[in-house]
């Protein structure tokens, strides 16, 4: 288990110290995939580096199965490390070094026999699906390949903890799901712990069961993935969700009075049936989509919708009584009504 207590760091400048975190307190459960996720600036990659201790907290403590880091020695934390290994955006690999050796490398400063360490780079290999780039430079990889290795390096030492600093930022969007489903097997198969830095959201949704918002140094909300999505309580949270919500509300005062808009929120409704289609069925009442901004997690939709109805008040009002009747939907009435 991570517990991040009470952590605070500062920056020392010339017109005084600048908070680049303030406060944070964390626990993040055995074998989870924790998202930590905020817009540039936020703070996550300071927060990342202060976990394996690369970045000291001027307060607080880090405590990582019952062990506070800042506690070790020097030699202490360096043995301590090799159980929290890192990847990052750019990858990091070692150019003049083959796949094979790059994997190699935290052994052998661990003092691995070669053979050893050589025996293991292969079976890593084969589990990040490149048993045959052994011998190819990273030059010679593609920015996934280059990720897979990278991986593979930072699960040479057996780690607990795998963090990843916005891993797949680099990444077309086809290799950030491969990628992503990469690391979901590994901590299925080998119960490592996982956190994830990034600033998409899609990449919490698909990867992570809890997320912690970061917004200016400080956490502004954290909970399961779904209750985020299903309700974001800060503005920060908002704009994370649904970058795009409240762009049509914005023109709603091109309206005619006698337009009937509704905000149609999914709270994790299913997916089998979509609302839009089964009102036109059910009822043979058509509405326009203004704007949409939803999500599909886990077979389950989040988001929030915005509907013209139409200008009749009878069908309009029973569009509106049909849409509460669903499951895990809720309306608000914008306009007209």
């Amino acid at each position: 288990m991570i517990q991040i207590k009470n952590l605070s760091k500062t920056f020392p400048m010339k017109d005084g110290a600048v908070y680049a975190l303030r406060n944070i307190n964390l626990t993040i459960p055995d074998g989870a995939i924790y998202g930590i996720i905020g817009m540039s600036g936020a703070g996550k990659s300071t927060l990342v580096r202060c976990i394996n201790l690369l970045e000291r907290p001027t307060e607080g403590s880090v405590v990582i199965d019952g062990v506070a880091l800042e506690s070790l020695t020097p030699a202490q934390l360096r043995q301590r490390r090799r159980e929290i290994t890192m990847i990052f955006q750019q990858f990091n690999l070692l150019m003049q070094r083959s796949c094979l050796k790059n994997i190699c490398f935290p052994m052998e400063l661990a003092g691995v026999k070669k053979a050893d360490a050589e025996k293991r780079a292969r079976e890593l290999l084969e589990v990040v699906g490149l048993p045959d780039k052994a011998d190819a430079y990273p030059a010679q990889l593609s920015g996934g390949q280059k990720q897979r290795i990278a991986i593979a390096r930072a699960l040479a030492t057996n780690p607990k903890v795998l963090l990843c600093d916005e891993a797949t930022s680099a990444l077309d969007p086809t290799t950030t799901h491969s990628i992503l489903t990469l690391i979901k097997d590994i901590n299925k198969k080998l119960g490592i712990t996982v956190v994830v830095i990034t600033h998409q959201m899609s990449v919490v949704e698909e990867i992570c069961s809890r997320v912690a918002i970061l917004d200016g140094g400080e956490v502004v909300e954290e909970g399961e993935v779904e209750a985020i999505f299903a309700n974001p309580r800060t503005p920060a949270a908002r704009r994370l969700v649904a970058p795009n919500g409240g762009a049509a509300a914005q023109e709603l005062a091109s309206f005619a009075p006698d337009d009937h808009v509704v905000r149609v929120t999914f709270n994790g409704s299913s997916t089998t049936k979509p609302l839009v289609a089964g009102l036109a069925v059910d009822t043979g009442i058509l509405v326009s989509v203004l704007s949409a901004d939803t999500r599909d997690l886990n077979g389950r939709c989040f988001g929030s919708m915005l509907l013209k109805l139409p200008r009749e008040i009878g069908p309009a009002q029973r569009a509106v009584e049909y849409i509460r009747g669903q499951d895990g939907v809720s309306v608000e009435e914008v306009n007209g009504l």
